[in-house]
């Protein structure tokens, strides 16, 4: 097995890149495809947005709770309460990290 480490060579995945090309003109080639990525996302990203919300508004809720209600019930009476939240040690965690 090969590995490439020459830097003409590397290439960004979807890109067609031809070997004979000077490299300015891969940057541009680059460049171009990085923005048909972005512009084709910008139309992509509210789409998608619609998508989501569409599932979400048809999710049966009570079902859902339903479904989970059984294990919920379990866990309250099996587990012993915690003592803190957690909160505290948290933000001593968090104190340590600054320092």
């Amino acid at each position: 097995m090969t590995l490439l480490c020459d830097a003409d060579r590397v290439r960004s995945p979807g890109i067609a890149i031809d070997e004979t090309m000077k490299p300015d003109n891969r940057i541009m080639d680059e460049r171009e495809a990085m923005r048909r990525w972005v512009e084709t996302w910008k139309r992509a990203g509210p789409e998608l947005e619609a998508i989501r919300r569409k599932e979400i508004e048809k999710i049966d809720v009570h079902k859902h709770l339903a479904a989970l209600e059984g294990a919920f019930n379990h866990a309250t009476r099996t587990l012993p309460p915690r003592e803190t939240s957690g909160l505290i040690e948290m933000q001593s965690w968090f104190a340590k990290l600054r320092r």
